[in-house]
This record gives C-alpha cells, structure tokens and sequence, in this order.
C-alpha cells in the first residue's frame, strides 16, 4: 500500500470541506439577507424602547450586535 504524502492528506482534508463549507457560505449569504431586513425593525424597536434582552429573545441577534446597529451605520 502506499504511503499518504502531505498533499494527499490536505487534498483529502479539501475535499471533506467543500459541502459542509458551501452549505456554510450559501446560509450566510442568507443570512445577510434577513439581517438587512431585520436591522431596519431592530432600530423601530429600540425607538419604540423594547428592551435589547427582548430583542435578542425574539431574532437570535446578539445583544452586542443591537447596540451597534442602535449607534449608528455601519
């Protein structure tokens, strides 16, 4: 039998990366979508003072992530 080189290794280890990472990439792309469509909401709620904690209950975002989208554009 031979021996598995370095290059065999990594191209092996490429190849078992390349569905779940595209799937990966595919999501996010997805998910810039709906941010784009959530921050706009996101901003009317902080206007309309619903709490960051109830914010991030409801989205999944980040409380981290509502206060910078709250300062200002990014």
């Amino acid at each position: 039998m031979a021996q598995m080189t370095p290059a065999h290794l990594r191209a092996q280890a490429e190849k078992a990366l390349g569905t779940p990472g595209g799937k990966r990439l595919r999501l996010l792309k997805e998910l810039e979508k709906i941010d784009a469509e959530l921050r706009p909401v996101i901003l009317a709620a902080r206007e309309a003072e619903v709490p960051i904690r109830r914010i991030t209950e409801l989205t999944g975002v980040a409380p981290n992530t509502v206060r910078a989208w709250a300062k200002g554009p990014a």
